[in-house]
Parts: C-alpha cells; sequence; structure tokens
C-alpha cells in the first residue's frame, strides 16, 4: 500500500470522529413550537373586592384574594361539583361591544406561564402526569435529535380563550400573543447564529402561526421563518365546534352535564373562529332536524347562533371573525408541510328529533381525525389549488391517527421527526475553527 493510500485509508477512518457532535457540533435550526387550544395552561387570581361570585364558594374556595391558582387545566376543579359552576364563570369571557373586544369576568385576571419554554404544555394536567400527557412525548423525542430547551427549542403558549380579529378591529391579548411570538422568533434566531426558526404547531396554534406570517411582511418571514410545519389545523373550523354550541361539552367527564357550561363556551372568542367555515363547508346542512323545523349550514351561521340563543355571539362573529376567515391566504414565500392524520370517525352531521338542542343529537361520521374534518384539515391543498404557493405546499396524510395521536403515535412520531430533519440544513459551526 503506497503512503498516499495509507493516508486516505486513515482520513476516512477518522471521519466519524472528526464530525462527532463532541467536536464539531451541528447546527439545527431553531424551534418554536406553538400548542393547540386545549394544551395551554392558564392561571388566575381573584380580586375579591371586584370579582362578584355566582356562589359563596367561588369566592375562597378556588383562591384567596391575590394568590395565583392554576385555572386550566385543573381536573380536581373539573370534578368537583361545588367548583365547576366557579370554574365556569371564572373563564368566561365578556365582549364589549362599545370597545368592540373581549375581556375576563370583573375580578378576575389571568395569566399564561412559561412562556418561552416547552414546559407549560408537556402535559394538560400537571398534577396528572401519567393521565394526561400532551407533548411531553415529542418534546423528548426532539431532544433525543439535537433539540435544548431554552437553546434552540422554545415554546409559545398562549390564552386559548381569546382569539384575532379582521382589519380594524381590535384584539388586545390576541395581538400581544402575536408581538410575543414575533421577539421570541426574532431572539431565537438571533441566539442561533441568525438562522430562521422552524414554526411547528399543533391545532388552533397553526391558525395564530399563520395570522402572524399574514400579519407581517414578507421580507420579515423569509429573513425569520425557515419552515412552518402544522398538524393537524382547523384550516376551515370543525362540525364539533357546532355541536359545542348547539349542546354543550363535557369534556370527556361524566359528571359534567354539557349544558352547564355552553353558555362559558359561548363566551370564547376561539370558539366562534373555529365555527365550520362556509368558505370550507358551503352549503351542506350540518345541523337537521328531523321534523324539518329547520336545518343549518356553515353558511347560516349567524342564523344558527340566533336560533340557540347565542344571539349576542352574531355581531362579534359577523364584524371580527369572518372577515378574518373569508378566504384561506397561503404564507407569502414560506414553505409550509401540512401534516395530518384521517380513517378517525369525526363528526360530520348532528341530527337532532325536533330541534331541541338541550339533548345530545344523533351524529352522522364522516372522515377525519376525530376532531376536526377532513375537508378543514386539507383546506391549503384545496383551496390554493392552481396559486403559486401551491408549490411551497407539502400535505403529508397519516392514516389512522387521531388529532392529538399526531403528537404521540409513534409512526406518527417518525413522520414528524422526519420532516423537520428534512427541512434542517446541518451547517458547521463557525465558533468551532
Amino acid at each position: 500500500m503506497s503512503s498516499w493510500s495509507f493516508f486516505l485509508l486513515l482520513f476516512l477512518l477518522q471521519l466519524p470522529h472528526l464530525f462527532s457532535k463532541q467536536s464539531l457540533p451541528l447546527l439545527l435550526h431553531p424551534l418554536i413550537i406553538i400548542p393547540g387550544q386545549g394544551g395551554n395552561q392558564l392561571e388566575a387570581r381573584l380580586n375579591n373586592k371586584q370579582y362578584k361570585p355566582l356562589k359563596q364558594e367561588c369566592g375562597g374556595a378556588m383562591s384567596e384574594d391575590g394568590n395565583w391558582f392554576r385555572l386550566w387545566k385543573d381536573c380536581s376543579i373539573l370534578e368537583n361539583p361545588l367548583t365547576l359552576p366557579c370554574f365556569a364563570d371564572q373563564m368566561q369571557l365578556h365582549y364589549d361591544p362599545l370597545l368592540d373586544d373581549y375581556s375576563n369576568t370583573p375580578g378576575v385576571e389571568t395569566r399564561v406561564p412559561l412562556f418561552g419554554s416547552t414546559h407549560g404544555f408537556l402535559y394538560k394536567d400537571p398534577d396528572l402526569l401519567n393521565q394526561s400527557s400532551y407533548m411531553s412525548i415529542l418534546i423528548n423525542r426532539l431532544k433525543q435529535i439535537g433539540y435544548e430547551e431554552g437553546e434552540n427549542m422554545f415554546g409559545a403558549p398562549y390564552d386559548f380563550r381569546y382569539g384575532l380579529a379582521g382589519a380594524g378591529h381590535p384584539s388586545k391579548v390576541g395581538s400581544e400573543f402575536l408581538q410575543s411570538l414575533k421577539e421570541l422568533i426574532e431572539n431565537a434566531s438571533k441566539l442561533n447564529n441568525n438562522n430562521p426558526v422552524i414554526l411547528l404547531t399543533h391545532s388552533l396554534g397553526g391558525l395564530f402561526a399563520l395570522q402572524l406570517l399574514h400579519r407581517n411582511s414578507p421580507s420579515w418571514s423569509r429573513t425569520f421563518i425557515k419552515h412552518f410545519i402544522a398538524l393537524s389545523a382547523p384550516w376551515g373550523g370543525t362540525v364539533l365546534e357546532m355541536l359545542i354550541f348547539a349542546s354543550g361539552d363535557s369534556m370527556g367527564y361524566s359528571n359534567i352535564n354539557p349544558l352547564m357550561l355552553r353558555k362559558e363556551m359561548w363566551s370564547l372568542e376561539t370558539n366562534l373562529w373555529l365555527l365550520p367555515n362556509p368558505r370550507t363547508f358551503k352549503d351542506k346542512p350540518i345541523v337537521v332536524s328531523k321534523t324539518n323545523v329547520k336545518n343549518f349550514s356553515a353558511a347560516e351561521m349567524s342564523e344558527f347562533l340566533n336560533y340557540i340563543g347565542c344571539s349576542h355571539c352574531v355581531h362579534p362573529y359577523e364584524s371580527r371573525i369572518m372577515p378574518m376567515i373569508e378566504r384561506l391566504e397561503p404564507p407569502a414565500g414560506v414553505p409550509m408541510t401540512v401534516m395530518t392524520g384521517h380513517g378517525i370517525k369525526t363528526a360530520e352531521t348532528l341530527i337532532y328529533g325536533d330541534g331541541d338542542f338541550d339533548v345530545q343529537p344523533e351524529i352522522v361520521y364522516g372522515d377525519g381525525d376525530g376532531l376536526v374534518n377532513l375537508i378543514s384539515l386539507l383546506a391549503p391543498e384545496n383551496e390554493w389549488n392552481g396559486l403559486k404557493e401551491l408549490e411551497l405546499l407539502k400535505v403529508i396524510k397519516l392514516p389512522n391517527v387521531s388529532h392529538e395521536g399526531i403528537l404521540k403515535d409513534d409512526a406518527a412520531l417518525t413522520e414528524v421527526l422526519r420532516e423537520i430533519h428534512q427541512v434542517n440544513s446541518f451547517v458547521v459551526s463557525s465558533s468551532s475553527a
């Protein structure tokens, strides 16, 4: 063997060591994770001079004046018949038509803990780690491929009750979140050699991320966003939201009568945002009466809201929500991956015997991820057809994966991590020279 061949062989044998993590660090694009609606935590405290409780227990059972407590999610509150009405009252939002914006119940102050960190949405109820995993499995897998909390991986939790509004309408809490998210993105990029970030969202988080991109310039997006990966996003709303407005929601608790939380559900701005979008669902009847009392499609949403007694919902829905959702605009110049499960039976039509919405309906099921209908999950693919931006869109469909299963199922996680791996460009750190 010649001396040249010997040194070439020696060099090849040393390659794995030369490019090991210890000797030559590889840079991942920083990752910003935005959770879905129910994956956030919300803390509250009561000002007992301003707060007028529904019942005596509400003033003191959950919090003494001035002390913060976890309002969402604390299963012990939801399982207790004494504190459940207090929860509903303290979670409510109130729309002021003069201010044209939403606010908390007077005397209830709220905050979102751990902004900037993923720790706030690892579990739905931090007291029940074995029963309420949300993103803990996904975060652990991300750490295995090199992501580190506070270094190149950050979380953007938010007050999931508040949404956004169309142009010309104030949306104080939602707008403040978008500003905080924008600053988090810029700081994460700066901390990582000015590399642009990957946005990874789940469910409603995808709608907020898309609005962020719409409300900033294309040049800002090109500078700071490498890729947008949206998991299980309800781009066109969901039929189940119409069920919640009509007949309430027990949230999976056997002790909760769905009607107990119906008015609280009506008050949340994001629930109006998630109603089936007429752009996506068109005029297909969703709420159907067997006796033909009245049928409602997504195109008749205002009439539906009036009919069920939520007449105060109509103005904010028409003036604030509808202008924002009339079109599903692509993010200008930002590569985007839509990843969704399907093949899980999902509510598609709600059949009521005689138009009485105080009873639970018969449900006709269709395709989706168990929570969001397939037509909504695939809205970007369907509604951007023919647009130039469709070239920047990648759609990954995962059979038999549920809305939250995409965060936990091994096969789904493999696809999520593969997509993040493909997006990443591995750059040798100049600081290692």
